[in-house]
């Protein structure tokens, strides 16, 4: 028997966000089997796993409980020992601050195969992204980069001498650090710029002198941050691609774009917001996602079993959405079935989205109602329900109550089966959290019902006062699940789609 050896790639995960990661990076951690991965990862990344990848946190933050070394290194070990293919996820480049070496020897004296593989300092890239660059022929012909983690062992005679310092994890030393370079005889007009999560949809830059830049940040929380003291942060107003104010978040997009300056939050479940967001993120808007409902199977499979059991007894599959499409297909399969077991069903869907999902299926939905919403279904049946079997997947907790009690009193016999269930994350992501707490989102945008209650189960106590952000709602339900809990709506879609709520979004931004 071949024996199975594993493999730990020790990978850089760049600034924050997924659209700089490295190619390499991005193939190896769709491939992998476990994921250990940093505080300062963004959580769009754990999105680039299977759903089977078996991801542990052993962030560290300072202040705070964190992983020990001793430990992460057993766990890499053990794992590739198991034969796993292991993704070891640092922020930024593995090399630089990534503290690689006490893993790499426990790896090697364990004998486990392993590959580094770079990524995007944020050295480089927060610098770069706020408009300010390392070298200039003339300000800037040469560039130091160090931690601040522990001011006292540095030499600040020596580092004061250079034209450009970037520093890393010196948000908590900032008076430290303006003093020791004030003393060592640099200037007081000396430029700083504080470059808080670079990378991100929350990132934010204040920019002032050595003498005042105390002044301007007190009180706030720095970290994680990147701080660049050099002539060659004047040069970030020449530079920069779109005036902005010192702590405003920065934009690359084009201003001709008609989302362009706005910040917008979706709510979408985790695995089906990429395609609403990147719809946004071409129109010019700045996009954070929220997952607010997590989709996974029924508590129990018996009934979707039986009823898959005996399909020929039906006359109609009613589907509601995406994700009974997914989850009915996938059970039809894991039975050993495949769609020629509905030859004798009709299938009607809501909405052209669950139409575009059944088309993956390689069928055609018999009948779509006009208005993509389940009264319009009933308005518009087709045929005749009296006498009608109806099988109706749709999630474990319930919903389209109305819809069902329609039917039912049409003559239809409903058989309504848990397909899957959706549920309240745990917890918030990091940006989004630091983006509602410091009033950096323009919109938030709802697609159901259920990712407004969540949402407001999350967030009660960060959102109840943001009363200057819009909420946005895919149709007449989900509104007025936000009037139940907002007490308002100010963005309605006319279709109730996506992409309806973009052109809703869109009409909103050029009369705002």
């Amino acid at each position: 028997m071949t024996e199975v050896k594993g493999k730990v790639y020790l990978v850089g995960a760049g600034p924050g966000d997924v659209a700089y990661l490295t190619v390499k990076a991005y193939n190896l951690l769709g491939q992998a089997q476990v994921l250990i991965y940093d505080a300062l990862i963004d959580d769009q990344l754990l999105q680039c796993v299977s759903s089977n990848c078996l991801k542990l946190d052993v962030g560290k933050r300072g202040g705070k409980p964190s992983t020990p070394q001793a430990e992460i290194n057993k766990l890499l070990v053990q794992y590739c020992q198991q034969g796993k293919q292991v993704i070891r996820l640092k922020s930024g480049d593995p090399f630089i601050f990534g503290r690689c070496t006490a893993e790499i020897a426990a790896l090697k004296a364990s004998g486990c195969n392993f590959e580094v593989v770079p990524g995007i300092s944020s050295a480089l890239a927060a610098p770069l992204l706020a408009g300010i660059p390392l070298t200039d022929p003339v300000l800037s012909r040469c560039f130091a980069v160090f931690t601040a983690h522990e001011p006292d062992v540095l030499d600040w005679e020596a580092l004061s001498r250079l034209e450009t310092l970037v520093i890393l994890m010196g948000g908590r030393f900032l008076p430290e650090i303006v003093h020791q370079l004030l003393q060592r005889g640099r200037s007081h007009s000396t430029p700083i710029a504080i470059i808080r999560w670079a990378g991100t949809p929350t990132q934010q830059i204040w920019t002032a002198q050595l003498d005042t830049i105390l002044e301007q940040t007190a009180g706030l929380s720095l970290s994680p941050v990147v701080i660049v003291v050099g002539e060659v942060v004047r040069l970030r107003n020449y530079l920069q691609t779109e005036k902005i104010s010192s702590h405003v978040k920065t934009s690359t997009m084009s201003t001709n774009l008609p989302l362009a300056g706005k910040t917008i939050l979706v709510t979408r479940a985790s695995g089906q917001s990429s395609e609403f967001s990147d719809r946004l993120t071409a129109f010019g808007a700045t996009v954070i996602e929220m997952p607010t409902i997590e989709i996974v199977p029924p508590a129990s499979w018996t009934n979707l079993d039986q009823a898959i059991a005996n399909l020929s007894d039906f006359h109609w599959l009613i589907l509601t959405s995406t994700n009974a499409v997914d989850y009915f297909f996938h059970r039809l399969i894991a039975q050993g079935k495949d769609t020629r077991a509905l030859a004798g069903v009709k299938i009607a869907v809501v909405g052209q989205k669950t139409a575009q999902s059944l088309k993956k299926q390689t069928l055609q939905p018999d009948f779509i109602p006009p208005n993509f919403v389940a009264d319009s279904l009933i308005t518009n049946f087709p045929e005749e329900l009296q006498g009608k079997k109806i099988l109706f997947p749709r999630v474990e907790s319930g919903g389209r109550e109305v819809l069902v009690k329609e039917l039912t009193a049409k003559g239809a016999d409903v058989i309504e089966v848990a397909a899957y269930q959706s549920r309240c994350p745990n917890s918030i992501p990091a940006s989004a959290k630091s983006a509602l707490q410091n009033r950096t989102i323009d919109v938030i945008t709802f697609a159901s019902s259920k990712t407004v209650q969540f949402f407001y189960q999350l967030t009660n106590e960060i959102f109840s006062h943001n009363s200057e952000i819009c909420i946005a709602s895919i149709g007449p339900q989900t509104s007025k699940t936000c009037h139940d809990l907002f007490g308002r709506v100010d963005i309605e879609a006319e279709e109730y789609t996506l992409d309806g709520l973009t052109q809703a979004l869109i009409k909103w931004a050029k009369n705002s």
